[in-house]
């Protein structure tokens, strides 16, 4: 009898572990939580937000997925770097330049735009992932590196949304494999034929 060969689909833990941990630190951002609160991201970013998207993203690349691939493992490792950097700046190992953070976050907009670029030819929830995600990243960076507050504060309550609409797809992804049709709809390919991939991001 051969041995059985399936797979699991390791999208919908990327996309919570992302979606949630972007959730919290968001609600900060937004100044809906105090800042002190960062302190109980930083683990979170380290266990989920971290660690659960490079396993997903390891885990794509056994399937064959480049998209799945390239976007679990960098925002796993989006997730390791903040919270080196809380960590950092904390105890003082190094100083935080609040320009210099700003222009990476914009950086982190340009790669996460160029993602939602390939979106097109995924679903419309994930397009909108991207999209939002991009906006998150640019507000957040140019209102650090402009020196602009209420920017970062508009950055935080997208952030909410981008996470809130990534466990969306989550939730999704889990319940259509679990009834084995199309109970909650991720909407069609927004340009062009479906494509065989398999649909994954987050973020």
């Amino acid at each position: 009898m051969p041995a059985d060969t399936r797979t699991g689909n390791p999208a919908p833990l990327g996309l919570v572990g992302f979606g949630l941990t972007t959730v919290l630190l968001s609600m900060i951002n937004a100044k809906l939580l105090p800042a002190e609160g960062e302190f109980v991201v930083v683990p979170l970013a380290f266990a989920f937000g971290g660690t659960i998207q490079l396993m997903a993203g390891m885990l794509e690349y056994r399937e064959g997925n480049t998209f799945g691939t390239v976007a679990f493992t960098s925002y796993g490792a989006f997730w390791w770097w903040f919270g080196l950097l809380v960590i950092f700046t904390e105890t003082g190992w190094i100083p935080l330049n609040v320009p210099t953070l700003g222009m990476a976050l914009i950086l982190w907009g340009v790669f996460t735009t160029y993602m939602w670029v390939a979106t097109f030819k995924l679903n419309w929830a994930l397009w909108s992932v991207f999209l939002l995600l991009s906006v998150t990243f640019y507000l957040l960076g140019f209102g650090d590196y402009l020196g602009i507050g209420w920017l970062g504060v508009a950055g935080g309550w997208v952030g909410i949304i981008t996470g809130l609409d990534a466990m969306f797809v989550s939730f999704a992804e889990v319940v259509n494999w679990a009834y084995d049709r199309e109970v909650v709809p991720l909407g069609s390919t927004p340009i062009g034929s479906s494509s065989s991939q398999q649909t994954q991001p987050a973020d």
